[in-house]
């Protein structure tokens, strides 16, 4: 009943008010009704597509097939995104909470669309029609037209890839509910494994045909460093090969040994005053130490500069490897017979190469011609046709990410294609993204007992006492030698000769800490009467040196901690050693125990 006290036009505003009321209503209610069926539906979609793409990665090393599925799963990803990308869905984004919801959703959608339906699909044509056979040599040469047609579509895909991934990476989860950022935790790091995987085919056939003479003939050095005597890039510089490239052939057409080079009485490169301060110059002046130094591109460009003195060739580029690498690539090969009658295996590689061969042999020259007839061998095996392509990719794969496989190229713009990969073998990157320490190992023993030693490390963020977050590194030593380590052959114990006692085990540490890190404290026990540190910086990284004399059974530990700004990441880079002698530890924050 209308109030009479009201005059007429007034209760007719009313009425229009009252219902202009109901029509929002129910247009709000049926925008959310529209939302809830739109959402469903795109969900929907989105798992069918999930569910395919599972399937896809069973087969993907099978480019054909892969190629194959890639349309059904656009087909969701896009029906998805038609779903969540309306204009009731936009303007509800702009809603509050709900809204960030919406958002959240609209932005992964378009972005899986954007890597399924547009990014991968040129990839994916141009790969079916690659086969990983083509990585294989056909009598010394490799066919470069399937790795340079792959090329241009590489390069396209990655980029894609990338901006889809940082389209994720810039939602904002502040808002949204918890499953919901999970999903777009999971899913973000999964375009970012696509795009890793993306980009590292790009950079391969971007660089690729080049180190193998696609643009004329090339020469690189190849050291084999020995994780037996650990030096801060892995070990002791030891065997050398060159191998040439041309038009996709190569060959092996020089070999030598460290004990071919005399120490140098003035350094062959300046390494900087601060670096030669840490290593007492010796990197430049022997080419045992080179990978003393922690940064592979300066430990390569003294290499091809001591090698260019000793035999008068110049070389475009120096790889890196070492008897745990080369076991990855014999799974590629097979069992690679020796003139010695050993029979080499990824299984007995590294202890033959790192701890048999010294057993056996007590001249030095006979060790070096035992690594030269085994590294010929094995390159004759890689390049005779019959290695398994894919277990060579995965091989060289394995030993990138544990840094057992380093690359410098001479030519600055072929350099760079590797640049922010594990293959430059770069100082530890501490950025807005993470905060990254160094541990980097030395033999001062001038002895192979590093076969025998164990190391371990963790790294954590820790509240001071002050309140204000701290990172802490844990390293930790271990000696496990046998008893009687003093008996085993002076090759492998040093004999006492650079001031160490046999079966004793001098090791010298370069703990690099985060570029422009404050350090807090210090701490170490045992490995010697005086466990400590003694100061210095290379570019920026505080550096802690510690040694240790350690006897079999005995352990050193080392905490530092350090104040530095908090980011997403905290990394430790260590020296790579041989398998099963390095450990993760836990309990950086809580001391020494």
């Amino acid at each position: 009943m209308t109030n009479p006290l009201l005059p007429r036009p007034a209760r007719t505003a009313g009425r229009i008010l009252v219902w202009m009321l109901l029509i929002l209503l129910v247009l709000v209610a049926a925008a959310v009704v529209w939302l809830g069926v739109r959402a469903s539906l795109a969900a929907s979609h989105l798992r069918a597509a999930e569910s395919t793409a599972r399937s896809v990665a069973a087969d993907i090393d099978d480019p054909a097939t892969v190629s194959e599925r890639l349309p059904a799963i656009a087909r969701e990803t896009a029906a998805a995104r038609s779903l969540t990308s309306d204009p009731v869905w936009a303007a509800a984004e702009g809603l509050p909470w709900i809204g960030d919801q919406l958002s959240a959703v609209g932005v992964v959608t378009a972005a899986l669309d954007e890597v399924a339906g547009t990014a991968l699909v040129p990839l994916i044509d141009v790969a079916s029609d690659f086969s990983l056979d083509a990585l294989r040599p056909v009598d010394g040469r490799f066919d470069l037209t399937g790795l340079t047609d792959l090329k241009p579509a590489a390069e396209a895909g990655a980029a894609e890839i990338g901006r889809a991934a940082e389209a994720v990476d810039g939602i904002d989860l502040g808002g949204v509910l918890p499953p919901l950022a999970e999903s777009v935790a999971d899913i973000s790091a999964l375009l970012h494994t696509v795009h890793d995987g993306a980009d590292a085919v790009a950079r391969a056939t971007a660089l690729m045909p080049r180190m193998l003479g696609q643009e004329g003939p090339r020469n690189y050095l190849v050291v084999f460093q020995n994780n037996a005597e650990w030096r801060s890039l892995g070990g002791i510089v030891g065997a050398m090969a060159v191998i040439h490239t041309d038009d996709g052939a190569i060959s092996l057409s020089a070999q030598g040994s460290s004990s071919d080079f005399t120490k140098y009485t003035d350094p062959v490169l300046d390494i900087g005053e601060e670096l030669a301060a840490i290593t007492a110059g010796k990197p430049a002046q022997w080419i045992q130490n080179a990978t003393q130094v922690p940064e592979f591109p300066l430990a390569a460009r003294v290499s091809a500069e001591m090698w260019a003195r000793e035999t008068g060739t110049q070389v475009d580029g120096v790889l890196s490897l070492d008897p745990v690498a080369l076991s990855y690539l014999l799974e590629a090969t097979g069992p690679v017979a020796l003139p010695s009658g050993d029979v080499l295996t990824g299984e007995n590689a590294t202890q033959l190469l790192l701890n048999d061969v010294y057993q056996r042999y007590e001249r030095p020259a006979d060790q070096d011609a035992f690594f030269e007839l085994a590294a010929a061998a094995v390159f004759a095996a890689l390049s005779d046709g019959s290695t398994d392509p894919g277990a060579l990719v995965s091989g060289l794969a394995r030993a990138g990410e544990e840094h057992r496989l380093l690359i410098w190229n001479a030519d600055e713009a072929e350099q760079a294609i590797l640049d922010g990969t594990t293959l430059q073998g770069g100082l530890p990157v501490t950025d807005a993204e993470q905060t990254s320490f160094g541990v980097y190992l030395n033999d001062g023993t001038g002895s192979k007992m590093d076969y025998y030693m164990h190391v371990g490390t963790d790294v954590q963020w820790c509240t001071g006492t002050t309140g204000a977050q701290e990172a802490a590194l844990l390293v930790r030593l271990r000696d496990d030698a046998p008893a009687d380590a003093a008996d085993l052959p002076s090759y492998i114990t040093g004999g006492g000769g650079f001031g160490t006692p046999a079966g004793v085990t001098n090791t010298v540490a370069y703990l690099y800490l985060p570029r422009g890190s404050e350090l807090v404290s210090a701490t170490a026990t045992g490995g010697g009467p005086t466990p400590g540190f003694s100061t210095a910086s290379d570019r920026d990284h505080p550096v802690l040196t510690w040694a240790t004399d350690l006897r079999p059974g005995e352990e050193a530990t080392a905490l530092i901690r350090v104040r530095t700004p908090v980011t997403d990441s905290l990394l430790v880079r260590a020296t790579p050693v041989i398998p099963g002698t390095s450990a993760t530890l836990e309990g950086a924050c809580a001391g020494l125990g």
